[in-house]
């Protein structure tokens, strides 16, 4: 069997959702290698309380030196590539990929290309405030995809994110929240949305292909399974 790289996981934010990345990406290589094959990987996992405290004070510049402290210690541990277990933190992204020398696969590259292979043009948008409302995420989708990006109205991402942050980042998956979500989303369809991603590791957990009229595009399962696809490419 040829060597497989070996993938350096950034987590912990939080870990609910790093605990799927590492499941999906093990059973992913054990899918595709057959027998007892499982992925060679190295995660730095943070601690979530402190980055929740800095993403909320609006600190990017300190949560973009904890990244790169991350990423340099992987790097140094032998790490191929990297992947960023979150998308709200590839805010941060520019750091990393200036800091180090090996690549980061970006999570809004393997979400854009399903998009596309899916033939939509026109897509919602659910994340955290800062993933749905600031340019790094929609601004990356649009320009180097051609993608049209829809948000929800203010109201619905106050929602969306706080049902993030006070129960899904604390493992709370909760039937109220999950018809929050889906009115959301109908109304996102409403607008127009073709497809919906899951713009929010965590968000999986809650919403799945029966909660939506229109295809939904889970972030963490196609960034997971591109990690796959590169590992199993070689050093």
């Amino acid at each position: 069997m040829a060597e497989q790289a070996l993938i350096g996981l950034i987590g912990g934010m939080s870990w609910e959702s790093s605990a799927q990345y590492y499941r999906l990406i093990n059973e992913g290589v054990r899918d595709r290698v057959g027998g007892v094959a499982s992925a060679r990987t190295l995660m730095w996992s943070f601690d979530f309380a402190r980055i929740e405290a800095l993403q909320h004070a609006g600190d990017w510049d300190a949560l973009a030196g904890e990244l790169v402290t991350a990423a340099k210690a992987l790097q140094k541990g032998g790490a191929d590539f990297l992947v960023l277990c979150t998308n709200t933190m590839h805010r941060c992204a520019w750091a990393i990929d200036a800091a180090v020398k090996i690549p980061l696969l970006h999570i809004a590259d393997p979400t854009a290309a399903a998009i596309q292979a899916a033939g939509l043009t026109r897509v919602g948008l659910l994340g955290t405030a800062f993933t749905m409302e600031q340019d790094f995420y929609r601004g990356r989708l649009e320009a180097k995809f051609g993608l049209e990006v829809l948000i929800p109205e203010a109201r619905d991402r106050a929602a969306v994110h706080e049902i993030i942050y006070r129960e899904l980042v604390t493992g709370q998956v909760l039937d109220v929240s999950r018809e929050v979500y889906r009115g959301v989303i109908a109304r996102l369809v409403a607008r127009g949305a073709q497809g919906i991603i899951l713009g929010c590791t965590e968000i999986m957990l809650l919403i799945g292909r029966e909660d939506s009229p229109v295809p939904v595009f889970d972030t963490t399962t196609l960034h997971a399974m591109a990690a796959v696809d590169r590992a199993l490419a070689g050093p």
